[in-house]
């Protein structure tokens, strides 16, 4: 039997403790009687698990050290908020009322970090070695279009009725900005075919609706829901960011607005997220 050696990255705020403690040891409990289903009751499959605090966009491991690599809902976080994003005023990311120059910026930096991360892969991947990464995008060429943003868009609503309401400053407002880039299948395949360690194998888009609970879409189901797990899940996501902004003291008043903005939507619309899928395989 073969020996798999499985490596953890985050950022060295995660907790890995809850990681190793609580999913690791459930995942090795499925995979232990999948082998035995189909191998016999003394089958087993070696699988040693590490952890690897640090930035993925820059080196982690030692170099053709890995076979696979996977990535899941983390490439369209960019390393940092662009530069040059003072004219987006009233907004929190990229809208169809930002300027061009805020758009460029954005893009420019997603083409900086995603460039280092398929270099640093690329050295620590072994030559035909493999790499798979799920990240948001959009099927538009417009990077303001709404299938990609309105989802920030209902968050700076709900920001800009409390700057209304004098519970927060316009200045707060208009100095954040989120550090995420969602780029269409075209940008990802340019920047592939530009750095050069890797062929692609295949490019895919596919739709997430907004509401968990969609199969037939059913506005009965969406009200009563409310927006709240996907708020929710928003909130994991997006609360660390407006803390360090805005104070942790107004989080609950800024996440109930925003709920109410997701239902409004939802009950009107069957919005979704648009994730880009790319396999990719490791040629020099």
């Amino acid at each position: 039997m073969p020996e798999f050696r499985v490596f953890l990255n985050d950022l060295p705020g995660n907790d890995f403790n809850t990681i190793f403690g609580s999913l690791l040891p459930r995942f090795k409990e499925k995979l232990s009687e999948q082998m035995k289903s189909k191998y016999g009751a003394s089958a087993t499959l070696p699988c040693f698990f590490n952890g690897v605090p640090g930035s993925f966009y820059g080196r982690l491991f030692a170099r053709e050290s890995l076979h696979l690599i996977h990535s899941s809902y983390s490439l369209m976080w960019l390393s940092q908020v662009p530069r040059g994003l003072e004219g987006n005023k009233g907004n929190i990311y990229m809208a169809r009322s930002s300027p061009p120059k805020v758009l460029r910026a954005y893009y420019e930096q997603f083409q900086r970090d995603f460039s280092t991360f398929l270099e640093c892969r690329g050295q620590e991947l072994v030559v035909g070695g493999r790499m798979v990464l799920t990240l948001l995008g959009r099927r538009s060429d417009d990077p303001s279009s709404k299938e990609c943003c309105y989802i920030w868009e209902l968050l700076a609503i709900a920001l800009n009725e409390m700057v209304s309401e004098g519970l927060i400053e316009e200045e707060k407002l208009d100095s954040f900005n989120i550090p995420q880039y969602t780029p269409s299948p075209k940008e990802v395949r340019l920047e592939v075919q530009k750095q050069g360690s890797f062929s692609i194998d295949c490019l895919e888009v596919s739709e997430v609706n907004w509401n968990v609970f969609d199969a037939d879409f059913d506005r009965n189901v969406v009200s009563k829901d409310g927006g709240y797990n996907l708020a929710r899940c928003m909130r994991a996501v997006a609360e660390p960011l407006l803390i360090n902004h805005y104070g942790e003291e107004m989080m609950d008043e800024v996440f109930k607005r925003y709920r109410a903005q997701l239902a409004t939507c939802m009950s009107k619309e069957k919005p979704a997220f648009v994730n880009v899928i790319i396999s990719l395989k490791r040629i020099t």
